[in-house]
């Protein structure tokens, strides 16, 4: 067991954060025994690690992050989605045919999420499954967890990209039974790339290889409103974009998770939320693509599950701290035209982008008894120059700090290093 002293903040519910002054935590077999404001006679022969005045935090979670893309972040911010797609995305994901170039990337990539405390990844690969499994165990050597995907697509895409369902679904289940272990940190996820790219017999067969091994999915959903016009073109069977997953299997049946959903309301929310389908909310992605503004407090208001995710490279930021914050922002552009809706705070964000987010995962993104310690140590001295009060300090470093300001991060209650580029 191993107990640590610091300031403790969290968010059990989506309201308030809990705040413990020094307080302990307390951490076995990687999860959390308990939160205490004083030390427990119990554990009063067992060493405490003293973080001072620092702040302990929980863990950051990037729900959408497109890994392959890292190279091209803050590059051609001037595009919409469609020709970002065609004029940038695919030529760069075509390189990862080459695991040189791919592992140059890779390492890059999961060096910067650590840099920036995200412990937990939700991300696109590529159609190419050797880069795909050297992301996966990138990901594994790293001590930080992830559902990786091998990019299913077959149609609308360079040829280059595209490839035969069978063969789809015999490189899947590779991965599948190399990485679906039970205990393992790193684990796939079926990853139809939308619905544009995939062809009826692709995406049924994402869906059969989702029940067949109880996989999650991750995709895209109403980003665009000209991919939305595109989508009912492809699938005029379809009710709305959700439901051109939903008869595939795609959409719920399995723990899913869907990016954006930046034009979602009426039927497509009320299966969303029938089914449970958590949204990755990407507001620098929307902003830089010119997407629109995601409807989070709709998604809030009727319990549909939220996380946040960075979209590199529709995004340019790696940071969820910053995605915070770029959300809080976008929901008061929201609150102007809508002011039923109230802009979220600081606490429903920070809660979306830890124990909402973490959800998906497990017992991830709080500090609460059988949570995985999945944690960060802030030293903020430089921004707390006038004794500001934990909160505020919290706030200061979310809104100011940046990864100079993390200098321990956990996961799973292991402390992780530097991983090697």
């Amino acid at each position: 067991m191993k107990i640590y002293k610091g300031h403790l903040l969290f968010t059990k519910v989506q309201q308030q954060f809990k705040v413990i002054e020094n307080g302990y935590i307390a951490v076995e077999n990687g999860k959390i025994k308990g939160v205490y404001t004083a030390l427990p006679q119990e554990f009063e022969n067992i060493p405490v690690e003293d973080f001072g005045n620092r702040l302990l935090i929980p863990a950051m979670n990037d729900m959408h992050v497109h890994a392959p893309q890292y190279r091209n972040q803050g590059i051609a911010m001037d595009l919409e989605l469609l020709p970002w797609l065609n004029n940038y995305t695919f030529p760069e994901e075509i390189k990862y045919a080459d695991t040189n170039y791919a592992e140059r990337m890779y390492r890059r990539f999961v060096r910067d999420l650590w840099r920036y405390g995200t412990m937990r990844t939700v991300a696109f690969a590529t159609i190419h499954q050797p880069a795909t499994r050297l992301l996966m165990q990138i990901f594994q050597e790293a001590g930080m967890g992830a559902f990786v995907g091998k990019v299913d697509m077959n149609r609308n895409s360079p040829e280059a990209l595209c490839e035969k369902v069978e063969e789809a679904v015999r490189k899947n289940e590779e991965l599948i039974k190399e990485f679906n272990t039970p205990h393992s940190i790193v684990k796939p996820i079926i990853t139809p790339r939308f619905v544009p790219s995939c062809t009826p017999q692709m995406l049924k067969a994402c869906g059969e290889l989702a029940e067949k091994y109880q996989l999650p999915v991750q995709s895209h959903l109403s980003e665009n409103l000209s991919e939305i016009a595109w989508v009912k073109e492809l699938e005029p069977e379809s009710k709305h974009y959700g439901d051109a997953y939903n008869r595939y299997g795609l959409f719920g049946q399995t723990p899913t998770i869907m990016a954006h959903c930046v034009w979602t309301d009426g039927e497509e929310l009320e299966l969303m939320k029938k089914n449970k389908v958590m949204v990755a909310h990407c507001p620098t992605s929307n902003l830089n693509l010119s997407s629109g503004m995601a409807p989070v407090r709709l998604f809030l208001e009727n319990n549909i599950p939220v996380g946040l995710g960075s979209d590199i490279s529709g995004g340019h930021n790696l940071s969820i701290f910053k995605i915070i914050v770029y959300a809080i922002q976008i929901s008061k552009m929201q609150y102007q035209k809508n002011k039923q809706r109230a802009f979220l705070t600081l606490p429903e964000a920070f809660y979306i982008a830890t124990k909402s987010a973490g959800s998906f995962f497990g017992k991830v993104g709080s500090f609460e008894e059988d949570y995985d310690f999945d944690a960060l140590l802030i030293d903020d001295a430089e921004l707390n120059h006038d004794n500001y009060s934990l909160l505020h300090r919290l706030e200061r470093f979310i809104y100011l700090g940046d990864d100079r300001n993390i200098i321990k991060r956990f996961c799973q209650g292991k402390e992780i290093s530097e991983p090697k580029i």
